[in-house]
């Protein structure tokens, strides 16, 4: 258990990181409107400090009545900073079609992760494949039109080189409660193990909740993904607990001499559509399926399934504006200091991916005194 001490820190730390009012905007999605966004990827460093970013362009359109009803997630993008995240340039583009491959139709780009190896680098993807389809006695369940959620890896010896790749499957569940996978975040534990955290969604998309799987360090292949190790909350998280980024907090301070932690962030909601309220009833962001709203959790990194939440009864993370969408959380701890993207709603229900940065010193005081 938390001391109260470490739980104030860990909250300043988090809104820090967090900080709706400092972020600005860093890709905008294609049109100023709700359904439009930018997001859903990571930030990382190459060994000559240049950053790469990859994220997917997500247009208007609703996979519960087929997608023919927009275009959706039409493209993934990586982009290329050569001065700590200042100004970004577009280095490669995917589209549906480029991502494709028999068996693998994709119907739509989903969240995806950049992972730097040994070898080069890696490229996890998610998508909506339209020749996957559901056991045959949940055939009706399966709306017309749509697919299933899957992970794909593409892997290159550069990230330029990932133009020329040709994705492979990596995750696929035929589990029912699970039957959906995807938004890949990776995170290295101290020993080199890599952890692939992913969201998941049942059958019958009720909830949406999170799964991992470990490729040990020195490996080449994934061990079986464990599908039930982050509860779902009791509150404003009832519906949807989905963990987009891990980050280890500096052993410094209240956190010098009693194990390791781990921070979670991740996407929650009430629901996973938007409801009516009750006329009288407080109003506040309550958080819906493409419109989620933000919390923390701290885990024991060797084990993850150790958990305890920060954000205990309400958000931690809403935006000021449109429906407080708040979400795809994702933070690059560099050397300088903690670098954290995330896709914000807007006053014209768009959401643009944003940025804030929080110096190593500042993010130092915070943990160190909470001032």
């Amino acid at each position: 258990m938390l001391t109260d001490t470490q739980r104030d820190r860990l909250n300043r730390f988090c809104a820090a990181l967090v900080d709706q009012t400092a972020a600005r905007v860093l890709i905008s999605p294609q049109q100023d409107a709700s359904g439009f966004w930018f997001g859903g990827g990571n930030l990382v460093e190459a060994e000559d400090g240049t950053f790469y970013l990859c994220g997917r362009y997500r247009n208007a359109g609703d996979s519960r009545t087929g997608l023919g009803a927009g275009e959706r997630g039409l493209e993934l993008a990586i982009y290329a900073s050569h001065n700590r995240g200042g100004h970004f340039d577009k280095l490669l583009s995917f589209s549906k079609a480029d991502l494709s491959y028999p068996g693998g139709e994709v119907l739509s780009i989903e969240g995806s992760a950049l992972h730097f190896t040994a070898d080069g680098v890696e490229l996890f993807v998610s998508s909506e494949k339209a020749d996957v389809y559901y056991p045959e006695y949940l055939h009706d369940f399966q709306k017309p039109g749509t697919g299933v959620w899957t992970i794909d890896v593409l892997k290159a010896p550069t990230v330029e080189g990932l133009r020329h790749a040709t994705p492979t499957p990596l995750l696929r569940c035929d589990d029912p409660r699970f039957l959906h996978v995807k938004d890949p975040a990776v995170y290295k534990r101290a020993g080199g193990d890599l952890v692939l955290v992913f969201c998941t969604h049942p059958f019958n998309w009720s909830s949406s909740n999170s799964a991992y799987a470990v490729r040990p360090a020195g490996s080449d292949q994934f061990e079986p993904p464990v599908y039930d190790f982050f509860a779902r909350g009791f509150t404003w998280d009832v519906a949807m607990s989905r963990i987009t980024a891990l980050l280890d907090v500096p052993r410094i301070g209240p956190f010098a001499q009693d194990g390791s932690h781990t921070l979670a962030f991740y996407d929650g909601g009430e629901a996973l559509r938007q409801y009516e309220e009750h006329g009288k009833a407080v109003r506040r962001p309550r958080g819906y399926s493409c419109e989620e709203i933000g919390g923390v959790a701290v885990l024991d990194p060797a084990r993850l399934s150790t958990e305890e939440r920060l954000s205990l009864l309400f958000p931690s993370f809403v935006s000021p504006n449109g429906t407080g969408c708040s979400r795809y959380v994702d933070v690059l701890a560099a050397v300088d200091g903690y670098y954290v993207t995330w896709q914000q709603s807007q006053a014209d229900l768009s959401q643009p991916l944003v940025m804030n940065f929080v110096g190593k010193e500042e993010a130092e005081r915070i943990l160190m005194r909470g001032a």
